[in-house]
């Protein structure tokens, strides 16, 4: 007698094998049979003509204040994740000493944009250290989460002020932060993070995050206490990751490659084709292939989708924010504001605007080519003609006309910049990033940039669009996709117990309409402590998703139950095997 049979699927298993029609048996949370399975068990799902695979292992989200409020981690949930990893870009709340608390809220504000007073009104700070940190996270889940050690944190509890201010660490300083990395790790930390992106700032002065210059002596430090531990990712955000500073990313790729040939340990740096110099990727990904052959570990950590931000009344930004006479009207109420865009003297002020502003080839509403409204159905590979310039140029307007237009119509519309990953104004070189054998899919952000990005549903676009839909050049089989964002994330980050469909593995499953799955219009919300806004995008097609065998998503909606909690370190087997 099992616990839970999966009839008659389309099993996708995670391992990059064909699909097949199978049976699917799990007893105490375990996968026991898969094939053809006899006998009963408590609970048998029909899934036939449905698409069977393991839960999502995503590896790049920014729930680490979140999770102390939310245990099913929304939107993640939604989109087939069972777990996901935090901890990401240097950014966290522990170790935290009670008079850095503020100071740290504020920095993820500013790094990460989740609202200092979401934060303030959701953590409750019953932890200093980190190991403290992941016990408070330890309660029933319905999605498992793991932590790393973010560089930014660890800097500023060891020196103070020092740190914050990217003083150079003493020899003690050192080795007290390698000694809290070990500890973290001993505790159940999944690695260590750390961001050199002057894009990642904190407070009005904009000042680099702690860590941003660290030196080799530090970073190597660092790693070696990851050597000593016997595991964890080291993770990287790189000078120039969406083009800000181009000059310095193939040296940086030189230091991780010694690092991790030093260390042993996987290097995992993130990465996107930008706007700046587009063919760039090539040579890092190349070196970072280089650097696997000859035994080191860098790995390039891409995403599955363009990326850039969701503009539009509610959000952050809006793609006319750089017209005086709009940036006039922001804050208002959205009914006034279509109000006063119906007004005719506000329109041609706007549409006057928009026109002198200089061209460019990054954010900003003069890309008007890199500019889609995300009408129903979402395409994330639109072309020219679907963007806000071909529309404007087929009506024989102006761009500035078209977004007003539609924003009458309909004030919740929003509209997608596409910033990284979309220089050729298509996905071909997206599609090179994903099948590239040094590269690791990721990059999905969940839990931050609250109101700029949703890209927390990129599981389910990564299999809609790339093994299902995509029209405008060659799309991959649902084998590679499923095993890119399971088995691939699970195997980078230790995780051996989860991201496969075979006996002895964790019932982490999704059984999914895989015709009918589709990710709707992302929408703002106000459910976030305090009641700021959040931009949240739900998903059409998810039948059930077991996590450890028990059913925590049906019908595209939470059960309520909770059966997971925290993941602490590496794994081979389930704790119940082990």
């Amino acid at each position: 007698m099992h616990d839970l049979i999966i009839r008659n699927g389309r099993i996708a298993d995670g391992t990059g094998t064909p699909t097949f029609v199978g049976d699917l048996a799990v007893t105490d949370g375990v996968i026991t049979e898969v094939g053809k399975v006899a006998g009963n068990a408590a609970r048998v799902v029909d899934a036939d003509g449905l698409l069977v695979t393991p839960g999502v292992v995503d590896i790049h989200t920014h729930y680490d204040g979140q999770a102390v409020w939310d245990p099913d981690l929304t939107p993640s949930c939604w989109h087939g994740v069972t777990t996901a990893v935090i901890g990401n870009c240097s950014v966290g709340f522990a170790p935290c000493a009670p008079e850095r608390r503020e100071w740290l809220m504020s920095m993820m504000e500013s790094v990460e944009d989740i609202p200092f007073a979401t934060l303030q009104a959701g953590l409750d700070w019953s932890w200093e250290t980190f190991p403290e940190y992941l016990d408070a996270l330890d309660t029933p889940r319905s999605i498992d989460v793991g932590a790393q050690v973010p560089h930014s944190a660890l800097r500023t509890y060891v020196m103070g002020g020092r740190g914050a201010r990217d003083e150079a660490p003493t020899p003690d300083d050192l080795a007290t932060m390698a000694k809290l990395v070990e500890e973290g790790i001993a505790a159940g930390a999944l690695g260590f993070s750390t961001s050199r992106t002057v894009l990642h700032y904190t407070g009005p002065e904009r000042t680099p995050i702690p860590g941003t210059y660290a030196g080799e002596d530090e970073l190597f430090a660092l790693g070696d206490a990851l050597t000593r531990a016997g595991t964890g990712v080291f993770q990287v955000v790189p000078p120039g990751v969406v083009g800000e500073d181009v000059t310095k990313i193939l040296g940086e790729v030189d230091w991780m490659t010694r690092l991790a040939a030093r260390t042993g340990r996987p290097v995992c740096m993130l990465y996107s084709q930008n706007n700046t110099k587009p063919d760039l990727w090539r040579e890092v990904v190349g070196r970072a292939a280089r650097a696997q052959a000859q035994g080191a570990l860098v790995v390039v950590q891409v995403s599955g989708r363009p990326a850039g931000a969701l503009a539009g009344l509610g959000s952050t930004y809006h793609v006319l924010d750089k017209c005086p006479s709009f940036a006039a009207l922001r804050g208002l109420p959205d009914a006034e504001v279509v109000t006063r865009l119906r007004d005719a003297s506000v329109r041609a002020a706007i549409v006057e605007e928009a026109q002198a502003l200089p061209a460019g080839n990054n954010f900003g509403s003069q890309r008007w080519d890199r500019v889609f409204p995300m009408i129903d159905p979402i395409d994330y590979e639109p072309a020219f003609e679907q963007s806000v310039a071909g529309i404007a140029q087929a009506k024989g307007v102006t761009p500035a006309d078209v977004v007003i237009d539609m924003t009458i119509d309909d004030s919740a519309l929003l509209f997608a910049w596409y910033v990284t990953n979309y220089a050729d104004g298509d996905s071909e070189v997206n599609r090179e990033m994903l099948v590239h054998p040094a590269t690791v899919v990721g990059l999905a952000d969940g839990g931050a940039h609250v109101a700029t990005i949703c890209d927390a549903s990129m599981p389910t676009s990564m299999l809609t669009h790339w093994a299902r839909d995509r029209s405008r050049g060659e799309g991959l089989p649902v084998e590679q996709v499923v095993k890119l964002q399971s088995a691939d994330t699970a195997a980078l980050y230790g995780l051996h117990d989860r991201g496969v469909l075979v006996p002895g593995k964790l019932a982490d499953i999704n059984v999914i309409d895989f015709e009918r799955l589709q990710v709707r219009r992302p929408e703002l919300v106000h459910d976030l402590p305090g009641g700021a806004p959040r931009l949240l995008q739900r998903a059409d097609g998810y039948v059930a998703t077991f996590k450890n065998g028990v059913a925590v998503l049906e019908d595209d909606e939470c059960t309520g139950a909770q059966p997971a909690g925290v993941v602490r370190g590496a794994r081979s087997t389930p704790d119940r095997l082990a």
